[in-house]
């Protein structure tokens, strides 16, 4: 058997499956994230260790002495920051935190860092976080001995080494991506050092071995291996079975997320494309990321004292846009707009916009941005071939052929299961136990595949993008944040 672990910023998640890959038994714990400051997301690691130990000891009702490997999953670009004990210095600053924006301008303002790691300095990533610290706290910043990602913290609790993978580092933007190998040259820009940052080995290879005396307190055998594990959207990747050139998945979370794996490294950080290195050897994925997708509905029915699953069960048959448009951008976006300041509006209202009318708006606002997401990884020569469908926001068929017309890709919907981060993880871990490859992380079992809907049966032209940022419902690039040209 195989067991993952996906940390989360709300939990911990563990799956054990057998060597069928089925699930055999998993276990959450709750977490809590602590904000001291207006734009401040912290998380105490020795949280994440209670939470590993009560997940562990859920698991453990079950009979792990044929348990050979464990991967871990996490949330990215978190600093925790250990001194030479590997004692914590302070709360972990997480992915969400944005204290660091003026750091990560002055950081993204120096050409090396779009040049080598394939991407721009954004405020949650960890390089400017240290650069903050060196400013604010800089006692703490002199006794910085060791920097991990909030799962390689882990990894330290279960096998006492400081190592990570290429996946995770990628978001730290001190990564040569293409090279998959931390960068001096970064590191010295920012005033670290190679040897404060973890050694790096693939996300499907042994990174250590499990304590003894973890493996005795939860019945678990001797030698069980650790795989390096994979940043929580590479895992997922490995998951859903999105590990090869053309293969490609939708995420429709609270963010949502286009995934796209490919076998070359094509960054194009101005269009605000992630580019990372994937969770398995000479392996790359691409990430455009809407910053509101079932947020935005969730807040729209809210608004109206509903909630999502009312708004869209009674929607019908696809239609083209109307009138009224929404732009999804609640909080900012990512891709391509790269706008913090940016916000969302309806616009279009008439006497005869009606409840069911805006609701295709929203829907249509999100997919349109998605659209948006496609264009600037296809820009830089990604192509998708298959795409699947994953989240919450999939159990509306409206949306989904939305999505499908808009991107005019099928989108397939896996039978239902658990393809996240904590079954990546375990795939991780069974790849690193046997020295298995990418046959582990095969592709879901498929219940239904939405196909894009010709534009006759909508009864209207498809309204589709023409070029990059030029869609019905999002501004012309170049434009004042939230003003439609």
């Amino acid at each position: 058997m195989f067991i993952g672990l996906d940390l989360g910023t709300s939990g911990l998640k563990g799956l054990l499956i057998d060597e069928a890959q089925r699930v055999v038994g998993e276990a959450t714990h709750p977490l809590t994230v602590s904000r001291p400051q207006e734009g401040w997301s912290e998380q105490d690691p020795a949280e994440w260790i209670a939470a590993m130990e009560a997940v562990l000891g859920a698991l453990a009702q079950h009979d792990l002495s044929a348990v050979r490997g464990i991967g871990l999953s996490g949330h990215m670009h978190g600093a925790t920051l250990l001194d030479a004990q590997d004692a914590v210095l302070r709360p972990c600053i997480l992915w969400n935190d944005t204290r660091a924006h003026r750091e990560a301008a002055a950081l993204d303002a120096e050409p090396q860092f779009r040049e080598i790691s394939g991407n721009i300095v954004f405020p949650g990533f960890t390089a400017p976080k240290l650069v903050w610290l060196a400013k604010h706290e800089p006692e703490r910043f002199a006794k910085v001995a060791k920097v991990l990602l909030p799962k390689d913290y882990l990894r330290l609790w279960l096998t006492g080494e400081h190592a990570s993978e290429m996946s995770d580092a990628a978001g730290t933007s001190w990564l040569d991506t293409g090279a998959r190998d931390w960068s001096d040259a970064l590191l010295a820009a920012t005033g670290m050092r190679r040897e404060q940052m973890p050694r790096l080995v693939e996300g499907s290879d042994v990174s250590g071995t499990l304590r003894p005396q973890i493996a005795a307190r939860f019945g678990l055998p001797e030698g069980v291996v650790v795989a390096g594990g994979g940043g929580d959207n590479a895992a997922s990747g490995v998951g859903v079975g999105v590990v090869a050139a053309g293969q490609a998945f939708v995420s429709l979370g609270t963010s949502g997320v286009l995934f796209a794996a490919d076998d070359g490294y094509r960054p194009d950080a101005a269009s605000a494309v992630h580019s990372f290195c994937h969770a398995l050897p000479q392996t790359w994925h691409q990430m455009g990321v809407v910053l509101a997708a079932t947020d935005a509905l969730n807040w729209y029915a809210r608004l109206l004292e509903s909630d999502a699953k009312q708004l869209t069960e009674g929607l019908g048959p696809l239609q083209a846009p109307g009138k009224a448009r929404f732009l999804p951008y609640l909080g900012g976006e990512r891709t391509p707009l790269n706008d913090a300041a940016i916000r969302g509006a309806f616009i279009g209202l008439e006497h005869a916009t009606d409840r069911a009318a805006t609701t295709r708006a929203v829907l249509e606002g999100v997919s349109f941005a998605l659209r948006d997401c496609r264009d600037a990884l296809e820009g830089t020569g990604t192509r998708i071939e298959t795409l699947l469908g994953v989240g919450g926001g999939t159990r509306s068929r409206y949306w989904c052929e939305a999505i499908a017309t808009a991107l005019d890709t099928p989108v397939a919907l896996p039978v239902a299961g658990d393809y996240g981060g904590a079954f990546g993880a375990a795939r991780l871990g069974m790849m690193a136990a046997t020295g298995g490859g990418l046959d582990i992380a095969s592709p879901p079992e498929i219940a239904a595949t939405i196909e894009p809907v010709p534009p006759r049966a909508t009864g209207q032209p498809r309204v589709m993008p023409s070029a990059p940022n030029r869609v019905p419902n999002a501004p012309v690039s170049g434009c004042p944040s939230g003003v439609i040209a």
